[in-house]
């Protein structure tokens, strides 16, 4: 893996919105978060695609394209931080030039749900070491609870290192009102606890090198030039894993899903799954198929361990997973998981 510079004083950020846009009344916040992560010693470049919201995207696709390849091949630039997510950065994906990224000094680019589409691709394409983390718009100083205040001081690791995070016992059930109270954090209100779905037969934990994100985008790009699961398996023979959430996929949709990654092979390829808690509601009808009933019944002859409700996505906190990074993931008392960056 090529892992970016250690994210330190002095580093640079560049901010913009390669998905969905931030709206005016967001600017409070976004403020907020500027003037703490210069607080903090980072330099701070803001980009032409972040202010406006037309038709789900910051920007015409051709702007969002400029100005993501502009900072890409910055090479003053040390790391690429979306406000947010959105629904379609995967259009963004066929034009970019991955041919002179290549020679480009890697960047760190972080975030999670649509960021995650970027991020499992660079790490898949590129070998460029990304991050799954508390997107940009979560980092306001009263963002005091574990994982989300580390978020940035894990990506000071440095290579050859190692970090360790254990899981939130308390999740968000709801997101903050940013409008009305733009410094507000997470108010962490509801127990959670990671668990297996399927257990291993002979040990208490899984490890291999990290990819995933957004369950929702990624699926759809399994066995293709974008996220080639295979091709990362036969270069990294300490194996795969790869951890998933889902945003809003119906119990059915999981269904499809998993058949999906069933019929490209994808279960042949990695060590096991980690499953980030899920976001989309059961159906109403008592008499309909639930969230836990399709992935237990979905994943049951994979052959591979799963683990599940991870801080990871939509129902924060949001654990700091680092794409390429070689982890183990263990079930003691807490939950634990070990990134070493090499």
């Amino acid at each position: 893996m090529k892992y970016p510079a250690a994210l330190t004083r002095g580093s640079t950020i560049a901010i913009t919105a390669f998905s969905s846009g931030i709206a005016l009344e967001h600017k409070a916040r976004f403020d907020t978060i500027k003037q703490h992560l210069e607080s903090q010693g980072f330099r701070v470049v803001v980009g032409d695609c972040l202010f406006g919201q037309q038709k789900h995207v910051s920007a015409p696709i051709e702007k969002r394209l400029e100005e993501l390849m502009s900072f890409l091949l910055d090479d003053t630039i040390d790391a690429i931080y979306p406000p947010w997510g959105g629904e379609v950065a995967m259009e963004l994906l066929p034009l970019i030039d991955f041919s002179r990224l290549e020679t480009a000094k890697p960047k760190w680019i972080l975030g999670f749900s649509d960021v995650s589409t970027l991020t499992a691709v660079f790490a898949s394409k590129l070998r460029w070491a990304t991050a799954h983390c508390s997107n940009l718009m979560d980092l306001v100083p009263a963002a005091r609870d574990e994982l989300t205040a580390n978020t940035l001081t894990h990506l000071a690791t440095p290579m050859g290192e190692h970090f360790v995070q254990l899981a939130s016992p308390l999740y968000a059930s709801q997101w903050p009102d940013i409008v009305n109270t733009p410094e507000s954090g997470l108010t962490l209100d509801t127990p959670n606890e990671w668990k297996w779905l399927v257990k291993p037969t002979s040990s208490d934990y899984i490890e291999g090198r990290l990819i995933g994100g957004c369950w929702d985008t990624l699926f759809h790009l399994f066995d293709t030039e974008y996220l080639d699961i295979s091709a990362l398996s036969k270069d990294y023979p300490e194996g795969i894993l790869l951890f998933l959430e889902n945003a809003e996929m119906s119990p059915t949709d999981i269904v499809r899903a998993v058949l999906n990654m069933k019929f490209r092979g994808i279960f042949n390829h990695i060590n096991g799954v980690l499953l980030g808690r899920n976001s989309s509601p059961d159906p109403e009808d008592e008499h309909a198929l639930t969230y836990l009933e399709a992935i237990t019944s979905s994943f049951a002859n994979t052959g591979v361990p799963i683990m599940m409700d991870l801080d990871i996505g939509h129902l924060p906190p949001n654990l700091t997973l680092v794409n390429g990074a070689l982890a183990k993931v263990e079930l003691g008392e807490r939950g634990k998981i070990t990134q070493r960056l090499v």
